[in-house]
């Protein structure tokens, strides 16, 4: 990989974009991170995923040279897709991606953001999606995306004017789950990711399944849904493991089984 690297420690897959100056999104910088995503996927040494940008940025945004190339509505809208499709990837991941934010998260880089499971904000960062200032608008899903987390309104101004709003903001707003100084966004990040690696990887992707099941169902579909999966998860080691240990008073090794 030129643009992504990626290291495994605990359990824990740490990559980190490395396209400066901004981390743009290039199209060889999200079919890097698709391949990545495809590997860690099969890969049971890996149970969380921490994304985070290398320099000054999480990412800028799409790498707008790009556009430049394109020659036609019907190309455009076919990268769009392209996109669409990673972050649709990204956001149906098994395994919980965690995005690690600092200095800012802009259009397609808070498009990918917001894909991920969670977000941890430096508060200082910059995020929005300020594509309307370039005569275009959001299209790897941000249009949609973003109002599921700060509501119609917020969303409408955020892209409407195409200012951003701070980490703090984002937390006060719903878009991020912690709001911390810049230089504890990695050890924040490392708490989080630790607690969720020591859950049955059985159980965080069947509950990682039901909340984007929602997304696309009526209540009574997702919670018949719901009792599927809770009686498939039960069925497993994992669970079998998990209720010996309470029992016993003692902690569960959970062994994806």
């Amino acid at each position: 990989m030129n643009n992504l690297t990626c290291s495994i420690e605990s359990r824990i897959a740490t990559v980190e974009i490395q396209h400066p100056p901004a981390n743009a999104l290039s199209s060889f910088v999200l079919k890097e991170l698709s391949s990545l995503l495809d590997e860690l996927e099969t890969n049971d040494q890996v149970r969380v995923i921490v994304l985070r940008g290398e320099g000054k940025f999480f990412s800028a945004g799409a790498d707008i040279k790009e556009f430049t190339t394109v020659q036609s509505g019907e190309e455009f809208a076919d990268l769009g897709k392209n996109g669409q499709e990673l972050f649709s990837k990204v956001e149906r991941f098994s395994k919980p991606i965690i995005a690690v934010i600092h200095g800012a998260a802009l259009g397609g880089g808070l498009e990918l953001a917001m894909a991920c499971h969670m977000r941890i904000v430096a508060k200082k960062a910059k995020l929005g999606l300020p594509e309307l200032q370039l005569g275009i608008i959001p299209g790897f899903a941000g249009t949609q995306r973003l109002p599921r987390y700060v509501g119609d309104a917020k969303a409408l101004e955020m892209m409407l004017t195409s200012e951003p709003i701070s980490g703090e903001e984002a937390y006060k707003w719903g878009l991020a789950n912690h709001c911390v100084e810049e230089e504890e966004l990695l050890s924040k990040a490392q708490e989080l990711a630790v607690k969720i690696a020591t859950k049955s990887p059985i159980s965080v992707k069947g509950v990682v399944d039901l909340v984007n099941y929602q997304y696309n169902h009526f209540f009574d579909d997702s919670v018949h849904k719901e009792a599927e999966i809770f009686g498939e998860v039960f069925k497993s080691n994992d669970a079998k493991e998990g209720i010996s240990a309470f029992i016993e008073k003692r902690k569960p090794s959970f062994q994806g089984e």
